[in-house]
């Protein structure tokens, strides 16, 4: 792995940085997961920047860097490219389907490198997904836990440039720095704050569905937001599968996973193509307060009850299919068993008896399909869609609906409130 990382460091130094001649280094290591790096100075001696690199499947790479100046460095590589040296490259990164930063960059044969804009590190730190694209050629890389790096990367370059290169030495686990600035602004007489409650591991549960043969499975982002440890999948009457995060928008609620299994075409949702209206008959399946009620899956039935959420937000169906805790993440159909919404939300009703003296019935969220599509989109995953067809049985929706609906569950870790 190192010498892979070496190649690539001195490839993307030579564009990158406009060196005439090699770079001095590796000075020190970081090492973080799948990533591995260190400091580097010009032909001249003087410190450069602090990198680190990552090789990913079918020769893919990815190397992001700080220069002493603070200004940010990524880089991408991939075996098909064929670009000519210093040749100028639109690079257009995706962080999580959402964040999108389009930069000029500067290729070699095999990779192009560009400055990277401080708010693409902020996406770069919470994502899970980076899909780039240059020259109409799109890359996928995993984020997960690269985020831990850039702490490192960071820690050298603060180090270097207060103690010189001769401090180098291992920046893997940067040292927690005093907040002296939040101390001092702190009153004599101000109280202390009170210490946090410890953190609970909890068994949650949500539901999910299969949209590739791929086995990326669609969830809702807030099922998987604070799981610590493996996610698992669970069809009916399999054993369970380990899922990972593959990319989440917080935004819309949304969070796509993906398993290991392959599907067939005839076993994954198909997405409705055309719109719904207020009225039309819906179907919710899922797996509500798993563990108390039935282990199957359960199928309630409703209608569109409006084509806007809360306070109007067209993101979301308001349905009146009744739905409880562990329906979330689950698919929403339509008589003909196409995929109209993802359950996400019920109206808190202790809160609205606070704000209204009413108790409300019947009031619950789902999340619509064109956010739901240009997630998955701007995720480049592949899905089917298909216009509304014959109506079916409800029962015959749900014997469909076995093959890709999943019970998601994990540990997660809760704060406790006194």
């Amino acid at each position: 792995m190192m010498k892979v990382s070496r190649v690539l460091l001195t490839a993307f130094a030579c564009v990158a940085f406009s060196a005439t001649s090699f770079a001095g280094g590796p000075f020190g290591i970081i090492h973080v997961g799948k990533w591995q790096g260190a400091a580097y100075t010009t032909d001249k001696g003087a410190f450069s920047h602090c990198t680190a690199a990552a090789k990913f499947d079918k020769g893919l790479a990815l190397i992001i860097a700080e220069n002493a100046d603070h200004s940010w460095i990524i880089g991408a590589a991939d075996p098909a490219w064929q670009f000519h040296d210093r040749q100028s490259v639109t690079l257009i990164l995706t962080f999580d389907g959402q964040a999108q930063f389009e930069i000029q960059g500067a290729a070699t044969r095999e990779a192009v490198v560009g400055k990277l804009p401080s708010q693409a590190i902020n996406a770069w730190r919470k994502s899970r997904l980076l899909v780039a694209t240059a020259n109409k050629q799109t890359l996928q890389f995993d984020l997960a836990a690269a985020g831990n790096v850039v702490p490192s990367i960071e820690y050298c370059v603060d180090k270097i440039n207060t103690n010189g290169i001769a401090s180098a030495g291992d920046f893997s686990n940067p040292k927690a720095k005093p907040s002296t600035a939040k101390a001092s602004a702190k009153s004599d007489d101000e109280p202390a704050e009170k210490p946090s409650e410890p953190d609970k591991l909890v068994s949650v549960s949500g539901s999910g569905f299969v949209v590739s043969r791929n086995a990326y499975i669609v969830t809702n982002n807030h099922v998987v937001a604070d799981c610590v440890g493996d996610i698992h999948g669970n069809l009916v009457g399999q054993a369970p599968v380990k899922l990972r995060v593959v990319s989440a928008d917080e935004e819309n609620d949304l969070a796509l996973l993906q398993g290991t299994k392959k599907f067939k075409e005839k076993d994954i949702a198909t997405i409705r193509a055309s719109a719904v209206n207020s009225g039309d008959q819906v179907v919710a399946i899922g797996y509500p307060l798993h563990g108390l009620l039935t282990s199957d899956l359960t199928v309630t039935t409703g209608i569109i009850s409006s084509l806007a959420g809360l306070h109007n937000d067209t993101r979301f169906l308001q349905i009146s299919v009744p739905v409880q805790p562990g329906n979330s993440g689950g698919p929403l159909h339509d008589n003909s068993g196409n995929i109209v919404g993802v359950v996400s939300a019920k109206l808190d009703a202790l809160r609205m008896v606070k704000a209204t003296g009413d108790i409300p019935q019947n009031i619950n969220f789902a999340i619509k399909t064109g956010a739901l599509r240009d997630f998955l989109d701007n995720s480049a995953v592949p899905y089917q869609t298909a216009d509304p067809g014959s109506e079916m049985k409800t029962a015959d929706i749900a014997s469909a609906a076995r093959t890709y609906t999943m019970l998601i569950s994990c540990t997660a870790r809760r704060t406790e409130r006194k």
